[in-house]
């Protein structure tokens, strides 16, 4: 998990957001069969449920760690599982969906992140990784969307 000299863990979040939406825009033609690789099913819609998910995921941690109190226990599948609905096509409404869904979800986290000093981002309260940490982290969720790639 590294952030580059220049990037703030906001931009990481909404730079990744940035990077699967530029992917997806490109799933339209997805002919329905799923992807295997890392020894996992990839489709369109599990993509965008996965990086959604992890989204909200840690946006409950940290909101949950910064008013003191513990956080809800995750519970999800996870790409464990791959859902009928991750098999359903990837049609261009499903594509507008998923830039509204995830643009929301990238401008709450940039707001919150840019909200905190560079102490609160290093040195965060209750257990687990910093938010600065996090944020890094959830760079990563490039990976779901990576795993289909550039479908045009």
């Amino acid at each position: 998990m590294t952030e580059s000299p220049q990037e703030t863990p906001a931009q990481a979040v909404t730079g990744m957001v940035d990077h699967v939406l530029a992917l997806a825009a490109t799933w339209t033609v997805w002919d329905g069969r799923p992807l295997e690789s890392d020894g996992r099913v990839h489709t369109p819609h599990k993509a965008i449920r996965r990086v959604a998910d992890h989204l909200v995921d840690h946006l409950a941690e940290m909101e949950a760690r910064l008013a003191g109190v513990a956080p809800q226990p995750d519970h999800w599948h996870a790409s464990a599982i791959t859902t009928e609905a991750d098999l359903a096509p990837f049609t261009q409404q499903d594509l507008d969906e998923s830039r509204s869904r995830l643009t929301r979800l990238a401008g709450i986290w940039s707001a919150r992140l840019d909200a905190l000093t560079g102490a609160e981002l290093d040195d965060s309260p209750g257990e687990g990784w910093s938010f600065r940490e996090l944020a890094l982290h959830l760079k990563e969720s490039t990976y779901y969307a990576d795993a289909l790639g550039d479908l045009s």
